[in-house]
């Protein structure tokens, strides 16, 4: 993911938000000879097809005009799906008390991968407990990637039993 002040994440930024979208966030990456740019974008009543094709319209006329990137590559916008990435500050404040993982730049007491609470955000600094009750004091310049855990809980109710008397037929 880029960060909060790379170019390409400023440029999305002027673009998305004026249309009543959040940037989740941006990424570049190449595998041989294919490019891909990818933005995530959300809204409080959620993404739809219309609002990415929307934004993808907008964004490719600005990427033509503003040229940041060198080369041809494929522009995809998505919403930042269950396991929603967390990138500017905003992010983790707005998802206190929600399960997180994180993958950091360095070890930390030997450690790249934690996962736990987010329990606090203050001045660049957050706070992560483990379930062991761990607490973890980060800068967000130590962290790589941090994601949202998804947090599915079905609940099963029984359908009420079907006539599987075949008999009659």
């Amino acid at each position: 993911m880029q960060s909060a002040d790379s170019s390409l994440t400023i440029l999305a930024r002027r673009v998305v938000e004026p249309m009543g979208f959040e940037l989740v966030g941006v990424d570049f990456f190449q595998h041989g000879s294919n490019a891909t740019l990818r933005v995530y974008i959300d809204h409080v009543q959620g993404i739809t097809l219309d609002d990415c094709s929307a934004v993808s319209h907008q964004l490719s006329g600005v990427l033509d005009v503003e040229d940041p990137l060198p080369g041809h590559y494929d522009l995809e916008v998505s919403s930042p799906g269950i396991d929603r990435p967390l990138v500017f500050p905003e992010h983790f404040e707005r998802f206190i008390g929600q399960q997180i993982k994180i993958r950091l730049t360095e070890k930390l007491d030997g450690r790249r991968k934690l996962q736990g609470q987010l329990r606090r955000h203050a001045a660049g600094i957050i706070t992560v407990a483990e379930a062991d009750g761990r607490l973890w004091e980060i800068s967000l310049h130590q962290i790589e990637s941090a994601r949202l855990v998804a947090n599915l809980h079905f609940r099963f109710e029984p359908t009420p039993a079907r006539n599987l008397d075949r008999s009659h037929e």
